[in-house]
């Protein structure tokens, strides 16, 4: 349940964790009460039949869910999220439905919450524990979102649960801020609905502000004829506000000793002239769904760097086919280093909630993780190391002060001795730092691996030289490696293809090209005795890491032997991507300017290290390139992940996949302007 209590000493956009106090039910059994509201959770008599009789019923999801098509999206809305049992009740449901019903198989179910005051993972634990002793068939769901579940950071945190076809974006902040961040633009083919409203917040009498008329008119925004509501809540406030705001509203047995409840049915959605509705409004009795089904069933992403692979892996998991283009192989360009070091750039708190790499670090982190624990067809080395990290913070716009205000589970400062001992380093001064518990080495030979194995991706090594769009499909041109022509149709093309995006269409902004150069060599038993133990940041970045079998294929390691890697250079307006020796003896310079201690460890001769060499690509205002092109339907870009590809990509190429299939982005409408091909920044060529 949400609450939209203010603490006036808590800085703006910075979480405070629920304040949980117990009482005994009418059986006997501890339930959780709200510390700041003394309002309970769930009912005295049974949460879970609660859930199911006013949220699941009275928004008749077994009937509506059973009749989806496939592809079909089902999209629920809640205020607020609480314990997260109506989540799990409804995920059972959907668990259940998808057993009976064969067809479910590729339908999906988008679950949107708000949280003001979200619960602390012990509390959440210990309170989901109990129904894990009452609802045995919610113990699956349980442990798959305790172990997904965030940090209590403001935004938007997105959790995929890909066996299921269930995905639950959860927004931790204001429910008023956070239902207007959704972006239901009607420029795009497929506007975004909200097909059912689980309306649970605490009691009006408690928590007035979140049955405040901002609520409601938001709901409306985002609704559509046959979207319906359900609420436990009978008061007279939240009748008012349903029927002002275009809902019909009926009163019906509530639960337990609650005589009433109240259900309603969208009849008048803002926003109708622009949209093409039937003129009447069905019976949600016998209508299978208003929400959309899939039109286009094909896509070809161009570019196999990560920015491709994940775009694919995002379509995917939508049940797209993708066909997945690239002018050599997978990998072949600036994401095809040893190992990506996943760690945040971070911000002032206050700012975190519209912060692209701390939402892209925190949905890579929980993506990477989870793949790793999936079964897979072929099994593959980890994706992703988790190694944890230390910023010295050399080269940061964050102090230690600004670092106490995140939960320790993201960010921390460690004492001077407790950095020395985790980091190996014996004599820098480490009483500033930023350690950074969840941060690893990505593997992207893995990563590649794993996503290549999915049976709707299929890739094609084709060169390509044209693009022609027309009303029905994208005609992609190009030649392979005999070069003999070849010509693929498509639904939809994806342009991920870094700074030659715009060779291929001149729509697509020209980039800053940045050069940059990562070296490695191997270490002896000796020098690995001194060496960190754990990534460092400073103005640049050093890992050790051990080469799994596999990562010859992408760069000249020897399998099962350690190796020292550092870098990377930074060389402006250079597409060449050979090998310089001075570029190596640049990121031992850095190094060494940063962690003397090291100049007596890290080789003097470069000579024999190994390196690789890709072309970064870079916007005027440093954010990525994701969205429709001008002037297009269906050609689409993703681009100019700088050198955060590996944080960022994840959740951009949700977020275009989202835009693409009709559904909620997880990032906000602001943001998804500061991020769309066609923003200002973009309209001036670079100099």
């Amino acid at each position: 349940m949400s609450t939209t209590h203010t603490q006036p000493d808590a800085p703006l956009n910075m979480i405070t964790p629920a304040n949980i106090d117990w009482q005994m039910d009418d059986t006997g059994n501890r339930v959780p009460v709200s510390g700041e509201f003394g309002d309970v959770y769930f009912s005295h008599a049974d949460g879970l039949a609660e859930t199911r009789h006013v949220f699941l019923t009275h928004n008749q999801l077994p009937e509506r869910l059973a009749k989806l098509a496939p592809t079909q999206c089902f999209t629920i809305a809640e205020l607020g999220f609480g314990t997260g049992l109506n989540f799990l009740a409804t995920w059972q449901l959907w668990r259940e439905l998808r057993g009976l019903h064969p067809h479910l198989a590729s339908a999906r179910l988008h679950f949107i919450t708000t949280e003001k005051y979200p619960i602390p993972l012990a509390d959440l634990t210990e309170i989901l524990a109990l129904w894990r002793a009452r609802a045995p068939e919610l113990s699956d769901c349980i442990e798959s979102l305790l172990a997904a579940y965030p940090p209590l950071i403001a935004g938007c945190h997105r959790l995929n649960f890909h066996n299921d076809n269930i995905i639950i974006d959860l927004w931790f902040g204001d429910a008023s801020e956070s239902l207007s961040k959704l972006s239901s633009d009607k420029s795009i083919k497929t506007t975004p609905y909200v097909d059912a409203w689980f309306l649970d917040g605490f009691a009006p009498s408690c928590n007035h502000a979140l049955w405040a008329e901002n609520i409601f008119a938001q709901m409306q925004r985002l609704s559509r004829p046959n979207t319906t509501a359900a609420t436990y809540s009978c008061a007279g406030i939240v009748k008012r506000a349903l029927k002002s705001h275009g809902f019909q509203i009926n009163k019906v047995k509530g639960f337990g000793r609650k005589r009433e409840m109240l259900t309603a049915l969208m009849v008048d959605p803002v926003g109708l002239e622009d949209q093409e509705f039937d003129d009447h409004v069905k019976d949600i009795d016998t209508a299978s769904s208003n929400s959309t089904t899939l039109p286009d069933n094909h896509s070809i992403v161009i570019g196999a760097g990560v920015s491709g692979l994940l775009t694919a892996w995002s379509l995917a998991n939508r049940g797209i086919q993708v066909t997945l283009l690239d002018k050599s192989a997978p990998l072949a360009g600036a994401s095809g280093n040893p190992r990506a070091l996943l760690a945040p750039k971070m911000t002032p708190i206050h700012h975190v909630d519209e912060h692209l790499h701390t939402i892209g670090y925190l949905y890579s982190s929980r993506l990477y993780r989870q793949l790793d624990h999936a079964d897979k067809p072929v099994k593959t080395p980890a994706i992703l190391e988790p190694t944890g990290a230390l910023d010295l913070l050399i080269k940061a716009n964050i102090g230690t002060e600004q670092i106490a205000d995140y939960p320790n589970a993201m960010a921390t400062t460690l004492a001077a001795e407790q950095a020395q001992a985790i980091s190996g380093l014996r004599e820098q001064n480490l009483s500033e730092n930023l350690y950074l518990p969840q941060s690893g080495l990505v593997n992207p030979q893995a990563l590649k691996q794993t996503i290549l194995t999915h049976p709707l991706i299929r890739f094609q090594q084709l060169n390509v030289t044209s693009i022609q769009e027309t009303k029905h499909q994208v005609r992609v041109e190009g030649y392979d490696q005999d070069k003999s022509e070849q010509a693929i149709s498509a639904d939809n093309v994806v342009i991920c293809a870094a700074f030659e995006s715009h060779q291929i269409d001149k729509r697509v902004f020209d980039c800053r090209k940045i050069r940059g150069q990562l070296s490695w060599f191997t270490p002896t038993a000796e020098q690995l005795t001194h060496l960190p133990k754990i990534p460092l940041k400073y103005s640049g970045y050093c890992a050790l890491f051990t080469a799994q079998i596999g990562d010859e294929q992408l760069n000249p390691v020897v399998a099962c032997q350690p190796q020292f890697l550092l870098g990377a250079s930074f060389i402006r307006n250079d597409t060449d991507t050979s090998i310089h020796l001075e570029e190596h003896q640049i990121s031992r310079d850095k190094l060494i300017k940063a962690i003397p201690e090291m100049s007596n460890i890290v080789p003097t001769d470069v000579s024999l290290w190994q390196g690789r060499a890709g072309v970064r690509t870079q916007t005027p205002d440093y954010h990525p390139i994701v969205g429709l092109l001008s002037d297009s339907k269906r050609i689409w870009v993703m681009s100019a992940m700088g050198a955060k590809g590996y944080a960022l990509a994840p959740i951009c190429a949700e977020a275009l996949t989202d835009m693409m299939t009709g559904t909620f982005t997880p990032l906000s409408a602001a943001m998804l302007a500061r991020l769309s091909p066609n923003r200002v920044r973009l309209q001036t060529p670079l100099v």
